[in-house]
């Protein structure tokens, strides 16, 4: 109507607008529930195919397929006992790796590093994560096998070999390659995810705590020790659990320097498989319907229910720091 007011106007055209946004919001809250639900079917149909491509194998072998440590494709005969144990040996050694490392590097970057250095440093350390990990599994092989076998594995044999119960890690030659190297390996790759956690966190800590920390005489050890480590101990908990899952899966920079063998020993030095490894290794040459492709379909739901069970760990751990 031309007697409304300018007032007027406003708010016809706001009342005209109401059905357009109740709309929009519906839409909008509509696909918001399409992404969450697409992540449950997705995941839903990653298990369902791992698990009824492998059930064949688990009928034939039953629960012995979890601790048989044969792996034998002339007769057919498959266990997973070996790549359970490398998978979970190799990123526990990742993790014990890269665990200081991480802390030393953060808490550099953090409180130490002067601002000439602090950005460099940052930038190298994310740098990192961008590398593809065939390219970490080619400086293995090529770079790092070779000083282990000659410069690190030998003395280890001699100095620690002797020793009882603790020798048994430390037995067999020095091929360079093995459970070890392959931990040094992830403990570089998953060492810029649990960094750049870390700092988040330490970035995060109020700076009046430390300064009255500093104030009464703390030394920067004990600010380290009993301000920052107890602050941010749930998120520093999170992003280890991060890098161990990170570690579990990995795949092609094992596989160059593990060794790849379907054989059990406690030697650090001895080859190994793990899961990822085993199946990168393998999947090409197992024909459809065949019980080697069952098997290591079922290797593959057994890699997620490990994973699952560290998500799950995971959230205990953190939920314990919280209520703490």
């Amino acid at each position: 109507m031309t007697g409304l007011s300018g007032d007027g106007v406003q708010a016809v055209s706001i009342g005209a607008a109401k059905p357009v946004g109740r709309l929009a919001d519906r839409v909008f809250v509509g696909l918001l529930w399409g992404c969450g639900i697409f992540v449950l079917v997705l995941l839903g149909l990653i298990i369902a195919m791992l698990f009824h491509g492998g059930l064949p194998a688990f009928r034939a072998f039953g629960l012995d397929f979890l601790w048989t440590a044969t792996w034998n494709p002339v007769t057919e005969n498959f266990g997973a006992l070996v790549m359970i144990y490398g998978t979970i040996f190799s990123a526990i050694i990742a993790v014990v790796v890269a665990l200081p490392l991480s802390f030393g590097i953060a808490f550099f970057l953090t409180e130490i590093a002067p601002p000439v250095l602090r950005r460099p440093i940052g930038v190298a350390v994310q740098l990192l994560a961008a590398v593809p990990s065939i390219i970490y599994g080619m400086w293995g092989f090529f770079i790092i096998s070779p000083l282990m076998a000659a410069y690190v594995q030998p003395p280890l044999i001699e100095w620690l070999g002797p020793i009882p119960v603790i020798g048994d890690l430390f037995q067999g030659p020095a091929l360079g390659g093995g459970m070890l190297t392959a931990g040094l390996i992830m403990a570089v790759m998953i060492l810029p995810f649990i960094t750049a956690m870390f700092v988040e966190t330490l970035e995060s800590i109020p700076p009046m705590l430390k300064e009255s920390a500093y104030g009464v005489g703390a030394t920067t050890f004990e600010v380290y020790k009993n301000i920052s480590v107890p602050f941010g101990r749930t998120a520093m908990v999170g992003a280890i659990m991060l890098g161990l899952g990170r570690a579990l899966g990995e795949t092609m920079a094992v596989t160059f320097v593990i060794g790849n063998a379907t054989r059990l020993s406690a030697s650090l030095f001895a080859p190994g498989a793990t899961i990822a490894s085993t199946i990168a290794n393998e999947f090409p040459e197992a024909a459809q319907g065949t019980l080697k492709l069952d098997s290591l379909l079922a290797l593959g739901f057994i890699l997620f229910v490990i994973s699952f069970i560290v998500l799950a760990l995971s959230r205990y751990l953190v939920r314990s720091n919280l209520k703490s």
